[in-house]
């Protein structure tokens, strides 16, 4: 068995740079303010497609309380521009997040199913919020599409976080 080295909560979150279609290279730690990461498991995930789309449609709550939305897959450009085509998501969509990357911010990693799914190891789901100093104030990854925070959840947690100045949760070890 191997032992996996997940991101610790209040950890500075690391230096992770992905390309965009539209924002161009980003690098999460090196923006300023409340940022959220999603990690995707890519286009042929159908509930993916579901969480992002639910995401967006809250794009505008999050932007009002001061943050930044990103996803990121490693799939190639072509499936993030399909999917993008498709569904017209608002916020920045990476692609070509690396083995080593999804090691970085421990999230599970999966071999494909079937070719027609992908040909690619892949990120299973991962949330990630970075508070404006840097550091991992939520942290949320998971082995399995199926298990994964409610987009309104995360909102209403952050909106009161901001509002009673609540430290970061789980970093007694």
């Amino acid at each position: 068995m191997t032992l996996v080295t997940k991101l610790a909560a209040g950890a500075q979150f690391p230096s992770l740079t992905f390309a965009t279609l539209d924002a161009g290279l980003i690098d999460v730690a090196a923006l300023h303010g409340w940022r959220l990461l999603v990690i995707y498991r890519g286009h042929h995930c159908p509930l993916c497609k579901k969480y992002l789309s639910a995401l967006d449609a809250l794009l505008d709550d999050f932007k009002a309380v001061g943050v930044q939305v990103f996803a990121v897959s490693a799939d190639p450009v072509e499936r993030a521009e399909a999917d993008i085509a498709e569904f017209r998501w608002r916020f920045p969509v990476g692609y070509g997040l690396t083995v080593e990357q999804m090691r970085q911010i421990g999230v599970y990693i999966s071999q494909p199913r079937t070719p027609p799914d992908t040909d690619h190891l892949f990120a299973e789901p991962g949330l990630f919020l970075v508070n404006p100093d840097g550091k991992a104030q939520i942290i949320d990854i998971s082995n399995a599409p199926y298990a994964r925070p409610e987009p309104a959840s995360i909102l209403m947690g952050i909106k009161i976080i901001q509002e009673r100045g609540f430290p970061i949760r789980g970093t007694v070890i």
